[in-house]
């Protein structure tokens, strides 16, 4: 399937932005171990957190996370202090991204975990049991979903956990987002440099209501920085958010786009001219590397990106994915290491009607769609990965005046 997308004369419109998944798949955890009998309201309705519902839902003790990478991580740690025998399972992709660092660091405090296929990935067969907990020791240079979902298991544990971090820790934000929900569920944990300490206690049901989505914020921010006089209303973002995302604010600004916070969320603006180069490292946004190297492209704005280390351990590898997927549109992507990204202003030919391929990853196709603004027109191949994350995109994008034939 492909969509091929037309831009509109003029971008101005309202949208209604979907939930966070972040922040719904951590609290559908926390909802479960305190017991609460609330419902979260505004749950992201994303495959990703469809996936932790279905799971909690479903009478079997076999769970298929999909793609979801999130769901797989914090489902493992959390069936692992579960009594019962669990498979969790997911898709061919799912299978071929590492859990081991997760998996080892749990059965070093008591968790009874099997490799179901090749050692160190899933699928995996988990004999849950109340954890003893202790003092572990985790690389805070792989997926910070790894501690996540440490983190939230630990006040279930006969001893708590104390968990050091070596090695910088990417994805910063995300590990304070999951602090921060555990402190909303009760739960007092110390976290000193790269030392986290919870102890054992209980964890206290509470009413949650989910946020916006920041993360689909950036690609109505993309937009907006390729379209002159264009004005975007977000609905559901809020000043102060816990979301490591939120921080586009401020990258944006860079780009040439203005935002206003009002009650009900944002209100976006194309107000200036781009910066001459772009320089960031994404170690603490890197869901946003894939928007940001798409829009400095579309704008003529060179770029390095540093700390972008953890995309090739996402849905795809999102950093050859970005530079075969670009060239097709004539920019020429370079590393410099595995941990940098940069574009110095290299052309080549585009291709005519370049068909840009998404790798089974929604971002790519969120990212890589407003090129129907400078290229007057760009065709999505699988379009329908966009339901990981944002499963109302295309709508939104026809609401707000783009023309998309399938």
């Amino acid at each position: 399937m492909q969509y091929k997308i037309y831009p509109p004369e003029k971008l101005k419109a309202t949208v209604e932005l979907p939930a966070s998944k972040s922040i719904s798949n951590r609290v559908l955890i926390l909802n479960a171990l305190s017991l609460n009998t609330n419902p979260v309201e505004n749950l992201s309705d994303c495959e990703d957190t469809q996936v932790i519902i279905d799971a909690f839902n479903s009478d079997s003790n076999v769970f298929d996370v999909k793609g979801a990478g999130t769901a797989m991580r914090f489902l493992t740690a959390f069936l692992a202090g579960m009594d019962g025998e669990w498979i969790v399972q997911g898709s061919k992709r799912m299978h071929e991204r590492p859990i081991f660092p997760l998996v080892d660091t749990l059965r070093t405090i008591g968790a009874d975990i099997e490799y179901l296929g090749n050692d160190g990935y899933p699928p995996l067969k988990i004999r849950g049991k109340r954890l003893k907990g202790g003092e572990v020791y985790v690389s805070g240079s792989v997926s910070s979903q790894f501690i996540s979902a440490l983190m939230m298991v630990a006040p279930t544990m006969e001893n708590g956990l104390i968990i050091n971090i070596r090695d910088e820790i990417i994805s910063k934000p995300y590990i304070n987002l999951t602090a921060k929900l555990m402190e909303e569920y009760g739960i007092h944990l110390k976290w000193e440099g790269n030392r986290i300490k919870i102890k054992p206690q209980a964890y206290k049901p509470v009413s949650f209501k989910v946020e916006s989505d920041w993360s689909a914020a950036s690609y109505w921010y993309e937009m907006v920085s390729l379209c002159p006089h264009s004005e975007i209303t977000l609905l559901g973002l809020q000043e102060g958010s816990y979301q490591g995302d939120a921080n586009l604010v401020n990258l944006f600004k860079d780009l040439g786009v203005s935002t206003e916070f009002v009650p009900n969320g944002v209100i976006i603006r194309k107000v200036g001219k781009p910066t001459r180069k772009f320089f960031h490292n994404f170690i603490y946004e890197p869901d946003l590397a894939q928007t940001f190297a798409a829009a400095c492209c579309f704008l003529h704005v060179p770029f390095i990106f540093s700390g972008v280390q953890s995309l090739r351990i996402k849905e795809t590898d999102r950093i050859e994915a970005l530079k075969t997927e670009l060239k097709k549109l004539g920019f020429v992507l370079s590393e410099t290491d595995s941990e940098m990204l940069e574009w110095d202003g290299e052309r080549c030919f585009a291709e005519e009607d370049a068909v840009i391929d998404t790798y089974d990853d929604h971002r790519m196709a969120m990212s890589l769609s407003p090129a129907a603004i400078p290229f007057k027109s760009v065709i999505i191949n699988d379009p329908q990965v966009v339901n990981k994350s944002y499963p109302n995109f295309w709508d939104d994008l026809k609401k707000a005046g783009f023309r998309i034939q399938s």
